[in-house]
Formats: structure tokens, C-alpha cells, sequence
């Protein structure tokens, strides 16, 4: 009787192969890496990457597919907070976390040289991106209506806004300094001056 798949060996083997696959591409891009280079990497075989990848562009795809449940599971943590504003503060940080490293520029740079050349990553991208937007514009509408945040805002084109913002950090953070204390005083001022003159310490 033949062996069944495992699907938890096959989740983690895929995932480790993107992992080393994202390393790679936002060092060297994406046409300066090999799938010869990301199997090396990964600590197995060309054949076997493309055993759970069909082309490189399905491998770069993965890299990015990996933030769909992690946006996922950000949202749902914060969905329930009791104060909308420390948590939208929360949100924009821990999306930048990885702003100062100059990997992750490098992939969001190969991620804008792609995305027009493959529909099926620009569908990744967006759908992640639409999650993120949703939870964020919950919240900021939850924190209009409490009175915390500038009720002129609209939600759903200010949590836009803030995702660019984000996006900022990476393409503009210098190596080593984190964009994080910039990024939520601006984020802070846009969304609630007032709340942030209340909650000055003396």
C-alpha cells in the first residue's frame, strides 16, 4: 500500500522552502535567483522544489501567500480590543516591525517589479491587503464612534491611507534605525489629535 502524504510535512516543507526563497529574492531579486540557489538553501533538492512549486514565479507567489493567515490571525487579535486606538497603533507597528531590515525592502522592491507581470500574485497581494484594511477600518470607525478618533475621517480610505504609510517605512527606513515611533506619532496625529494632547504625560 503506498505511503499517504503527510499535509502538516508537506505545509512545513513548503513553508521552509519560502522562507529560504524570500531570503534569497530580496537579496539577489528576483531574476538573479535560481531555483538551484533556493533548493541549496532549503537543505534539499531542485527536484524537490519543484515538486511543491510549478515555476519560480509560483515560489515567489509563496513567499507572499504566507502573510495571508498571518494578517489573518493580527486582525482577529485585535478585533475585539476595548480601545481602537492603541490598537490600530499595535496593528501599523507590528505590520513595520520588519521595516529596518534591508531584506524586506529588497522584497517589497521585487514584489512592484512583479506584481504587474503576474495576476495570481497581485491577487495575493490585494486580498492580504483588503484584510488588513477591513480590520483596520473597524476599528477606526469603532473609534469614531466612541469619539476618540476625528469623525471627518472616513474609515475605509483612512485605513488606505495608513497601509500606505506603512509601506513607506519600507522603501524609506535606514538599515538599523526602526520607523516605528515616527510611524505611530504620525499615524496618532492623522487620527486623533486630541487624544493625543489627553494622553500626553505631564
Amino acid at each position: 500500500m503506498p505511503r499517504r502524504a503527510d499535509p502538516q510535512r508537506i505545509a512545513r516543507k513548503k513553508d521552509e522552502i519560502a522562507v529560504a526563497a524570500g531570503r534569497l529574492f530580496a537579496t539577489n531579486g528576483f531574476e538573479r535567483t535560481s531555483v538551484a540557489q533556493v533548493a541549496a538553501a532549503a537543505g534539499t533538492s531542485t527536484a524537490s522544489v519543484f515538486y511543491y512549486f510549478s515555476d519560480k514565479a509560483a515560489l515567489f507567489r509563496a513567499v507572499f501567500e504566507r502573510d495571508l493567515p498571518t494578517a489573518e490571525a493580527l486582525v482577529g487579535r485585535y478585533a475585539d480590543a476595548e480601545a481602537p486606538v492603541p490598537a490600530i497603533l499595535d496593528m501599523l507597528s507590528q505590520l513595520a516591525e520588519d521595516a529596518a531590515d534591508p531584506a524586506a525592502s529588497g522584497m517589497l522592491v521585487e514584489l512592484l517589479r512583479r506584481v504587474d507581470h503576474d495576476p495570481e500574485l497581485l491577487a495575493v497581494v490585494m486580498r492580504t491587503a483588503e484584510v488588513i484594511r477591513e480590520g483596520l477600518a473597524t476599528l477606526i470607525a469603532r473609534g469614531i464612534a466612541d469619539g476618540d478618533i476625528d469623525a471627518e475621517l472616513e474609515p475605509a480610505g483612512t485605513a488606505t491611507w495608513l497601509q500606505a504609510v506603512v509601506d513607506a517605512t519600507y522603501l524609506n527606513a535606514s538599515p538599523g534605525h526602526s520607523p516605528l515611533p515616527e510611524l505611530r506619532r504620525t499615524a496618532l496625529g492623522y487620527l486623533a489629535p486630541r487624544w493625543k494632547e489627553e494622553t500626553k504625560t505631564p
